[in-house]
C-alpha cells in the first residue's frame, strides 16, 4: 500500500449467511407490502364508479342505471380480491420462511392484482365482449395459479412451511386452487363461443371452493397427515 493511500473497508459478513432477497425481507414485511397493493386495487375500483356532473334531476336516474354496469364489475372484482386475499394470508400463516421463487412467485401475484383494475373496467364496458370477457378470465386464472404455485413450493420444500403446517392440508389448498384455475381458465375458450355463458360458468367456483373448503377445516391437525 503506497502512502497517504487509504486501506478499502470490507464489512463481515457471517459465514453460511443466507442473504438471499426472500431471506431478508422476510414473510411478514412482505405481507404487510402485498396488503397494501391489496387495498389500492380495491380502491381504484371503487373510482371507476361515477357519473357525470351537473346533470339535471331527470337525468340523474338514467345515469345511475347506466352506472349499474360499472357497480357489477365493482361487486365481482371485490369479491374476487377478497377471496384472493383471504387465500394469501392463509398461505402466509403457513410460511415460516421465504426463498427466492417464493418471493418472485408473490411479486408475480400483486403485479396481476394491481392491474386488476384494467380487466374490471373491461368487463363493465364491453361485458358483451369475448375479448373483455376473455382479459378478464385469464387475469383471474392467473392470480389463481400465482398462489397455487406458491402452496405448491410450499409441499415440495415442507423446510420453509411452518411446523404446525400439516402436508394433507398444503395438498388440499393446493387442489383448490387448481379447480380455481380450471373454472376461470375453462372460461377463456368458452367466452369465444358465448361471453355470457363464460360468466355463468365462473359462479361453478362458488361450490367448487366451499366444497373443498369444508374438507380443508376437517383435515387431520398437525402430526397426523
Amino acid at each position: 500500500m503506497t502512502a497517504g493511500s487509504v486501506p478499502a473497508v470490507s464489512t463481515p459478513t457471517s459465514e453460511g449467511e443466507d442473504e438471499s432477497p426472500g431471506a431478508i425481507i422476510g414473510p411478514d414485511r412482505l405481507l404487510a407490502f402485498g396488503d397494501a397493493v391489496f387495498a389500492i386495487a380495491i380502491t381504484l375500483l371503487a373510482l371507476d364508479i361515477t357519473v357525470p356532473g351537473d346533470l339535471e334531476n331527470g337525468d340523474l336516474g338514467r345515469a345511475l342505471h347506466r352506472a349499474l354496469s360499472d357497480i357489477g364489475a365493482y361487486l365481482l372484482s371485490f369479491v374476487v380480491i377478497g377471496v384472493l386475499w383471504l387465500s394469501q394470508h392463509a398461505l402466509f400463516h403457513r410460511v415460516a420462511r421465504l426463498d427466492s421463487c417464493l418471493l418472485y412467485l408473490y411479486l408475480a401475484l400483486l403485479a396481476v392484482i394491481a392491474a386488476l383494475p384494467f380487466p374490471t373496467r373491461l368487463i363493465s364496458e364491453y361485458a358483451d365482449t369475448a375479448a373483455a370477457t376473455a382479459v378478464y378470465a385469464g387475469s383471474i386464472a392467473a392470480a389463481s395459479a400465482l398462489i397455487t404455485a406458491m402452496t405448491l413450493r410450499l409441499v415440495v420444500r415442507p423446510e420453509l412451511a411452518t411446523p404446525g403446517a400439516a402436508p394433507r392440508r398444503l395438498r388440499l389448498a393446493v387442489y383448490e386452487g387448481l379447480v380455481m384455475v380450471a373454472v376461470f381458465a375453462a372460461s377463456v375458450p368458452l367466452a369465444f363461443v358465448s361471453p355470457r355463458a363464460a360468466q355463468y360458468w365462473w359462479l361453478a367456483a362458488v361450490p367448487a371452493r366451499a366444497w373443498l373448503s369444508r374438507r380443508i377445516r376437517t383435515a387431520p391437525p398437525a402430526g397426523r397427515p
